[in-house]
């Protein structure tokens, strides 16, 4: 492999190459090293791809690493605002062995007549937010979006921390999103379900239509001393916070700490233009979560159906241990057809109510009109035999007759098909047993 790298080492372009799961750098030819100040290979040495050439503490939001394979050359464009260059870029897969390489060749394009045009074009903040929005269109989800965005946000104005704050169903303000520059310390952890008063007088300047600017917070350190401390505790010295509108209601805010500009005014501007963009995504977000409800989600009982269950069963570890309790709401159809289905729903609501008393920490699902499934992952047999030994007479208390069957193995690993059929046959013995037991002839 160093005869290839030697291939690139006088080209004029700029050429790299990574690992692909670790990210590090592997090679960088002498135009890429003049570019970063490298004086020499082992510089490279643990450096992360993005830590060297976006200045980031994280992998880039618009990493195409799962897009390339071997042969095959993907081009598109970037401006870099760590080196404030434009770039045709050519990326590729090669493999080193069992190594997977990205090599990446960069063409400069900021000198030519074309790309200058462009580049100053871009001083303007319009042109500055539509390259992001740009950029941010490639992403295949509305979160994707969102994280290029703030990344893309971040950098252009040189900010340390570029985030999203949205209002709650409780009134409280929860960080949804955030991008941090190399070497700063990621807050969104520490910041959700935020108390109203909190942001109250954000809030308050929100609903007049302005922003919230702050030069030096050190004006404010009389005047409101435990906004102060917040910030100040987050290491803030400057911020621009703009609201977040949908159908004319405030529902959140966004903004930049720490921006390196002599213009508030100008990151205001900014920051309001990709404001509906941001809404947009969220709009788009929040589409797609009911979506996913209304495909994995059981309408009446919001339990998962059969493909949240088969979700959830390969997600769950091949190691660990697995419960199966399978159960039979009694009854449902006499109720169904003798008090009506409305009846018949408030019988299966009782049902659930009853399995998320015993089993509300686990896997629930509803896969049939009276059928309802519990997956105990990780759960002991001890407690396992309990709680289903103790789930029909919390149903009983419920006024529900339930049949159960319970199975449970060491390990998931080549169990689950047999665990859900044992789960099933108990169920069903439990079910004859009661009917033998009240005397009913089901025939009949």
């Amino acid at each position: 492999m160093k005869k290839i790298w030697n291939f690139f080492d006088k080209l004029n372009e700029i050429v790299y190459v990574t690992d692909m799961d670790s990210n590090e750098l592997i090679y960088m030819n002498q135009k890429g090293m003049e570019l970063y100040n490298i004086h020499s290979l082992d510089e490279l040495d643990g450096l992360k791809c993005y830590e060297l050439l976006y200045n980031n503490s994280t992998p880039c939001a618009f990493c195409n690493n799962n897009e390339l394979e071997e042969g095959c050359f993907k081009e598109w464009q970037y401006f870099n605002p760590t080196v404030n260059k434009y770039f045709s870029l050519k990326d590729t897969m090669i493999m080193d062995g069992n190594r997977r390489c990205r090599l990446e060749i960069a063409l400069d394009n900021s000198r030519q007549e074309k790309q200058n045009r462009i580049f100053l074009a871009q001083q303007n903040y319009e042109h500055l937010a539509n390259e992001g929005i740009r950029l941010a269109l490639t992403a295949e989800t509305p979160d994707k979006s969102i994280d290029i965005i703030l990344e893309y946000l971040g950098k252009t104005l040189n900010g340390e921390r570029t985030y999203i704050f949205e209002r709650n169903a409780s009134g409280c303000d929860d960080n949804t999103y955030e991008w941090v520059a190399k070497g700063v310390i990621p807050a969104i952890d520490s910041l959700q379900n935020l108390p109203p008063e909190v942001c109250a007088d954000w809030y308050q300047t929100f609903s007049k239509g302005s922003s919230v600017i702050m030069e030096n917070i050190e004006n404010i350190r009389e005047d409101d001393p435990a906004k102060y401390e917040i910030l100040k505790n987050q290491n803030i010295k400057s911020l621009v916070v703009i609201p977040l509108y949908c159908d004319n209601e405030v529902i959140g805010f966004y903004g930049v700490d720490n921006p390196e500009s002599e213009s508030f005014e100008y990151i205001q501007n900014m920051l309001q233009i990709l404001g509906h963009f941001i809404v947009s995504c969220l709009k788009r977000r929040n589409i797609l979560k009911q979506l996913e409800e209304m495909s994995y989600l059981d309408a009446l009982t919001k339990f998962g159906n059969r493909f949240a269950m088969d979700r959830y069963i390969e997600k769950c570890s091949l190691d660990s241990s697995l419960g199966v309790v399978y159960c039979d709401i009694t009854g449902l159809k006499r109720v169904n057809d003798s008090e009506g289905h409305i009846a018949g729903d408030r019988l299966i609501l009782r049902a659930c109510d009853s399995i998320k008393e015993v089993f509300g920490e686990y896997g629930m699902f509803r896969i049939g009109g009276d059928e309802l499934l519990i997956l105990c992952p990780g759960i002991e047999q001890g407690k396992f035999t309990e709680s289903a030994a103790n789930l029909k007479q919390v149903a009983h208390e419920h006024s529900v007759i339930l049949a159960v069957g319970a199975a449970w193995h060491e390990k998931k690993e080549d169990s689950i098909d047999y665990l859900l059929s044992e789960a099933e046959r108990l169920m069903y013995e439990d079910k004859s047993q009661y009917y033998k037991n009240a005397g009913i002839d089901r025939r009949k």
